[in-house]
């Protein structure tokens, strides 16, 4: 930018930097989602060509940005993990907050006719971003199965919600009200009993969520899977990924 008499305005963009040696978590969440997905007949209680289509958008997230280790997703939310000892956009908590945000949205939008093959886009989704700093490998991975947990909860009740609506018959306020207090052992318990489901045979998809992840130290290319990431079993196979 040329100097000039009016450069001084730029002393107004001071920002602070993310702390250092912090794990920095790039949280992305759809927009009024539910209204996207009903207005584009999304599949009850999962799509999987949406979730499908959010994995994709994820990867291009993460060949953009090498500082990016891992990524992990569920429903139509995405987190973004940098590692700790990244410069990227010299840690600016906005610039790296709106730079995934909208790679993450416009590679949504580019990879739609891909995924969606027969549901034509009828507007575009919006994403939110925060910025979270997590200064011990603990709390992040506290954080990461925070998220997988909700995954498990969440879709536990959708299945459950979904199959007392369009197989048991009920309205959606009495499937909502049928539901009310119960624990995960008596959803489970209906899913079985009521309509033949064991919950446990559900795709890991669902249940589990995705995560993505390089494959080594320093390497572009990365690995998509549906597995448990609280116990310790995925952290020993992949110590990189807590590497600074």
């Amino acid at each position: 930018m040329a100097n000039s008499v009016y450069a001084y305005v730029r002393d107004y963009e001071a920002e602070v930097p993310c702390l250092p040696n912090t794990w920095i978590v790039v949280r992305l969440d759809g927009q009024t989602f539910h209204r996207f997905a009903d207005k584009h007949a999304f599949v009850k209680p999962n799509d999987e060509r949406a979730l499908r289509l959010a994995c994709a958008a994820a990867r291009r997230v993460m060949h953009q940005h090498g500082d990016i280790v891992l990524a992990y997703g569920q429903s139509d939310e995405f987190s973004f993990v940098f590692r700790r000892s990244t410069d990227s956009f010299n840690r600016r908590p906005s610039k790296l907050m709106t730079t995934v945000t909208s790679l993450f949205a416009s590679s949504y939008v580019f990879e739609w006719p891909k995924y969606m093959v027969d549901t034509p886009l009828l507007y575009p989704p919006a994403f939110d971003g925060r910025v979270v700093l997590y200064p011990t490998d603990k709390n992040l991975r506290d954080y990461l199965a925070w998220r997988q947990v909700d995954c498990h909860i969440n879709n536990l009740y959708n299945t459950c919600f979904w199959n007392l609506v369009q197989r048991g018959g009920l309205t959606t306020a009495a499937a909502e009200e049928r539901l009310r207090g119960t624990l995960s052992s008596d959803k489970n318990e209906i899913l079985f009993s009521e309509f033949g489901i064991n919950y446990n045979n559900e795709p890991q998809l669902f249940r589990k969520g995705t995560v993505i992840f390089r494959k080594g130290p320093k390497k572009m290319a990365v690995e998509e899977r549906n597995c448990d990431i609280i116990k310790d079993d995925f952290w020993i196979e992949n110590p990189h990924l807590l590497d600074p």
